[in-house]
């Protein structure tokens, strides 16, 4: 197998299964944003604690407005865990999660950075717009 395809398939195929789930309608592709896609390789006896720590998260997101995070568990194939599709937001948004993750006393800032490390043997994020329809892909590239 080639070093080329091995990479396409490490890192493609997640992307690929992620925004092919999103299954979008045409009210919701011509509504097409930015989003973050994050893939997460955790650490070894970890899982349970990222996810508690993710949905701590995503409940003071919740709170502040912010939309839903989307998640995906890996079932078979490459050797990622999860995989989010979570929204793109603004500094005000930000400030406003972290005020609400401080008022409940959970970490923000740079302690967070660490904390969230302390879970994880890798992750990569990259922004995306979506969902979208091949289509609308190609009406766009015109």
């Amino acid at each position: 197998m080639s070093r080329t395809f091995r990479l396409a398939a490490t890192f493609g195929a997640p992307l690929l299964l992620a925004f092919a789930a999103l299954a979008p309608t045409p009210a919701r592709a011509q509504d097409s944003g930015t989003v973050l896609v994050a893939i997460y390789r955790i650490a070894p006896g970890k899982h349970l604690d990222f996810l508690r720590w993710q949905a701590a998260r995503d409940a003071a997101a919740a709170e502040a407005g912010v939309g839903a995070t989307q998640w995906y568990a890996h079932v078979d194939g490459d050797s990622w865990d999860f995989v989010s599709i979570a929204p793109v937001t603004t500094q005000a948004q930000d400030e406003k999660v972290q005020g609400i993750l401080a008022g409940k006393h959970l970490t923000t800032g740079y302690k967070a950075s660490l904390e969230f490390r302390s879970f994880i043997s890798s992750h990569t994020d990259t922004y995306a717009r979506g969902p979208t329809t091949a289509a609308a892909l190609v009406d766009a590239g015109k």
